[in-house]
């Protein structure tokens, strides 16, 4: 969103409430694609989890140390992601079409420093991953 879509919508028109709300348009279409997505994700992960975990004290000993951090920067990850599109989402397009621009703006501030920890988490949820692949 912050590399595309964004710059992007500078490009269509110059007017900060009709941009945001292009682009408000653009998340709701493309979180409602991720949700199933996402729920796959964690379907298909729980299943593969069981090849690391011969039992539940298995995420006491290496690799399930680092699958029980990685559930847990899931759970934090996700649980971001809601309140991020709850209420920043649903507030920036309120404050977008009453043309609230100021604080618009400082929302939009607000809004960025949890897309940054959204993005933290993603790549060390990657990290994780990877470390999970390596031998002991």
């Amino acid at each position: 969103m912050w590399w595309v879509i964004v710059p992007a919508s500078h490009l269509i028109t110059t007017d900060e409430s009709e941009r945001t709300r292009i682009v408000g348009k653009i998340a709701r279409s493309f979180g409602n694609m991720t949700k199933p997505l996402i729920a796959v994700l964690v379907i298909t992960g729980l299943y593969n989890a069981t090849w690391y975990l011969p039992s539940a004290n298995g995420l006491l000993e290496y690799p399930g140390t680092l699958l029980l951090t990685k559930v847990i920067l899931i759970a934090l990850l996700l649980a971001l992601i809601y309140v991020h599109n709850v209420y920043y989402g649903k507030r920036i397009i309120r404050l977008a079409k009453e043309a609230r621009l100021d604080e618009l703006k400082a929302l939009r501030s607000r809004s960025r420093i949890v897309s940054a920890a959204n993005l933290t988490l993603m790549l060390l949820i990657l990290l994780l991953s990877t470390l999970m692949q390596m031998p002991p």
